[in-house]
């Protein structure tokens, strides 16, 4: 079995990534990297771009210009080496409904074997919450079981690099969670570089450090999670019960005025909370600008992100 090949820098590194499609620019130059070990989340509207971007990622698209350099390698010379460091969960995948789950899992195990120490079936089973489904046909499972099924296909080779897109589509919250949970013991215990694409802010904001957002064809913001909601408001709306009744204050320091509000309120003031923007609220400002042709503005405003 061939040794693998830690990567030499960053997992992932892309500069000036260009694509075009006829005479449309999809990707005008787009530049980041990803460090190893981390969870980064790709972001933005439809038509940005993230489905080209993460393709020429994983070698099934060619670029029309830039460099990009993953697992130390340049993508378009991948070879099936380079290919089984790598996973992949994809949005929506469909296999013959006749296969049961382990041995499907099992066979998926064995393509891996000459390059790398893959999971085995019964571990992945344990590790996605399938065990009791390992006997049972593909037809059979439900939708949140099959997208569970998805994820275990896509780290059989335990990937040093995972790409998941909309990875828990279908799940419901318990699922979720286990979901996180896995991520973080690939992540903690087994150093897995994560790139993930999402529609569902809440979970990229709990499971990313770092949060690109793609639009225009370029990056327009980088940064954690909270420094983009930090770029996307000023203000802060404090809330509290006083005198049984709701008051509701819009503040640019929303820690100097509730220490002002509790220094002075003799114990009047009760239930007291502050609201800070989110990642929601900045991804949305985002791309109310981006919609409204205000792509330059868009990046003026998360600026103070990458600073």
């Amino acid at each position: 079995m061939a040794e693998p090949q830690l990567p030499v820098g960053p997992a992932i590194a892309v500069s000036d990534l260009r694509m075009r499609y006829g005479d449309k620019d999809v990707l005008g130059g787009v530049d980041f990297t990803v460090e190893t070990g981390s969870v980064t989340a790709l972001l933005g509207p439809n038509g940005a771009g993230k489905t080209t971007t993460v393709e020429i990622l994983e070698g099934f698209r060619a670029r029309s210009g830039g460099e990009v350099s993953v697992l130390g390698a340049d993508p378009a010379d991948g070879d099936e080496h380079w290919r089984a460091r790598m996973g992949i969960v994809l949005q929506e995948w469909r296999d013959n409904g006749k296969w049961r789950v382990r041995d499907l899992l099992a066979h998926f195990a064995d393509y891996y074997r000459p390059y790398t120490d893959p999971w085995s079936a019964d571990e992945l089973l344990d590790m996605v919450g399938l065990t009791e489904q390992a006997g049972q046909r593909l037809m059979r499972l439900s939708g949140g079981q099959r997208r569970r099924l998805d994820v275990a296909a896509g780290i059989v080779g335990r990937p040093a690099l995972l790409f998941l897109d909309e990875p828990t589509t279908g799940f419901d919250p318990h699922a979720r969670r286990e979901f996180h949970e896995l991520i973080h013991r690939l992540t903690d215990l087994e150093g897995t570089t994560i790139l993930l694409t999402t529609h569902d802010l809440a979970e990229a904001e709990k499971l990313a450090e770092r949060i690109l957002i793609l639009a225009g064809g370029r990056i327009i913001a980088d940064g954690s999670p909270d420094a983009l909601a930090r770029a996307a408001a000023t203000t802060a709306e404090v809330k509290w019960m006083q005198d049984g009744r709701l008051q509701v204050h819009a503040t640019d320091d929303a820690t100097a005025f509730a220490r002002k509000l509790l220094a002075t309120d003799d114990g009047a003031v009760t239930d007291l909370e502050i609201h800070r923007a989110s990642l929601e609220d900045a991804y949305l400002a985002l791309v109310e600008q981006f919609e409204a042709g205000e792509v330059q503005a868009a990046a003026d405003t998360f600026q103070e992100a990458t600073r």
